[in-house]
């Protein structure tokens, strides 16, 4: 999972800049990944449905954020879109994330999946009937962030069970392909299908592609990880209990915590960067629908030839040492559009390709640092709290982010995060529990727990 998604803040189910971490482990029970036998049949039925629907989710949210652009104008408009999706992500996460290690994973993603449609065929009827103001769009984009805070750690810690733990960064590198493909064709689809077609039946066809999702979940069985359910005095773990447990672990990890605050200062600039970009097309550069379609499909491009170089070269041994490069580089290619002159879009572009790179770089090696040797017991509520802690100053950010870059250029905000993603890459290489988290999280004693050694061991072979 990635550390810093950039991508995200330009379109996704969110439609915000996510931190995920992944931590090794913290082993609730002895256990280890049952053998798991035709695996790919189920897991890819479910993989092909996703696929669909972030399809449809990537259509929308480019239809949704040009229609606000070019309606509105206003950097304040597109920040608080922002800021309304990323409020579940920031105070539900954690307790979404205690549900999803609690309840039926199956059943979460359904229900998820299903709630999100049913607020898209809301707001369609909405514009069907001329009947749209601002603050509906407002609230599908809450809807749609508080059913992907359930959806996104239920899908993710459900692969973990699926996909033996050998093919887990080969799956990785299945997602990165992925988004980067479907970045190329939805931008521009996006913008073909707002010639053709109104509101509405851009709107109906995220509706199609989410059915589509759930159809796929209900014929495909996704086993429950074995947890602990009794405390020490032998009473049955209430939801508290395993909320405070989350906390415990990823406290109790200097390394992690580290990195999670310096992914918060990095996220504080770097958000209003991703939620004005339609505006620095727009305002900045002159440009319209195709060419911010040219932007989101060239950054895809980058996303699609940062993983095959990452697959074919692997990143340093020593994978933290990728990942602190990559922030500088990613921090570097973001700084420099601040400085691009108004009829510099095609060097814009340019930087954006290495921008998309970069982030894989980040992701990929983040990723194999830490998912094979997560517990499943205990992904749902580290994953989410990670997160939550990562973008906990993002609001404050959002709320002056409009009226700045409408005072001093949206460009402003673009110098500004690159110039942090880079210091907080560079500073990165200075801290030992930084530089030595990939050894394991210390246990009580300040030694390394076997079991987290072991599994990172495996990975790495």
């Amino acid at each position: 999972m990635p550390i810093i998604s950039f991508e995200s803040a330009l379109k996704s189910k969110e439609s915000i800049l996510l931190v995920q971490f992944f931590q090794s482990g913290d082993q609730l029970e002895a256990k280890t990944q049952p053998e798991l036998k035709n695996w790919k049949r189920p897991f890819f039925t479910i993989f092909i449905g996703q696929a669909f629907s972030l399809l449809g989710s990537q259509l929308v949210q480019f239809a949704l954020v040009w229609y606000l652009t070019k309606e509105t104008g206003s950097a304040t408009v597109l920040a608080t879109a922002t800021l309304v999706a990323m409020l579940p992500q920031i105070f539900l996460s954690p307790f979404a994330g205690s549900w999803v290690d609690r309840g039926n994973r199956r059943r979460i993603m359904i229900t998820a999946d299903s709630a999100i449609a049913l607020a898209t065929l809301l707001l369609a009827g909405l514009f069907a009937f001329n009947l749209i103001e601002i603050w509906h769009i407002y609230a599908l984009m809450f809807v749609r962030s508080l059913g992907q805070a359930f959806h996104s750690p239920s899908f993710t810690s459900s692969t973990s069970l699926m996909v033996p733990k050998e093919h887990l960064a080969r799956i990785q590198g299945f997602n990165q392909t992925l988004y980067g493909g479907l970045s190329i064709i939805s931008a521009p689809a996006g913008a073909i299908l707002l010639e053709l077609l109104p509101m509405q039946g851009v709107l109906a066809v995220d509706i199609l592609t989410a059915m589509i999702a759930v159809g796929s979940l209900l014929f495909v069985a996704i086993p429950q990880p074995e947890r602990k359910l009794l405390d020490a005095e032998g009473k049955k773990l209430t939801f508290w209990q395993d909320f405070r447990e989350g906390f415990r672990y990823v406290f109790s990890w200097p390394g992690l915590v580290l990195l999670m605050f310096m992914s918060t200062a990095i996220n504080f600039l770097f958000t209003p960067a991703g939620a004005l970009l339609p505006l620095l097309v727009f305002k900045y550069f002159g440009g319209g629908a195709l060419e911010l379609s040219w932007v989101e499909a060239i950054f895809g491009i980058g996303i699609i030839v940062g993983g095959l170089l990452l697959g074919v070269w692997g990143g340093f041994r020593r994978r933290i040492l990728t990942l602190l490069i990559s922030l500088i580089l990613l921090g570097l290619s973001m700084a420099v559009i601040g400085f691009v002159p108004p009829d510099g879009l095609l060097f814009a572009l340019a930087c954006m390709f290495v921008a998309g790179m970069m982030v894989v770089f980040a992701n990929g090696s983040e990723g194999a640092m830490f998912q094979a040797a997560v517990d499943p017991a205990i992904q749902g509520r580290v994953f989410t709290l990670s997160t939550s802690i990562a973008v906990a100053m993002t609001p404050l950010s959002l709320l002056v982010a409009g009226p700045i870059a409408d005072q001093f250029g949206i460009q402003t905000w673009y110098i500004a995060g690159g110039t942090m993603c880079a210091v907080m890459g560079l500073v990165g290489f200075f801290l030992p529990a930084v530089m030595n988290v990939e050894d394991g999280r210390p246990d009580k004693t300040g030694q390394l727990e076997a079991s987290a050694v072991k599994e990172l061991q495996k990975a790495e072979s």
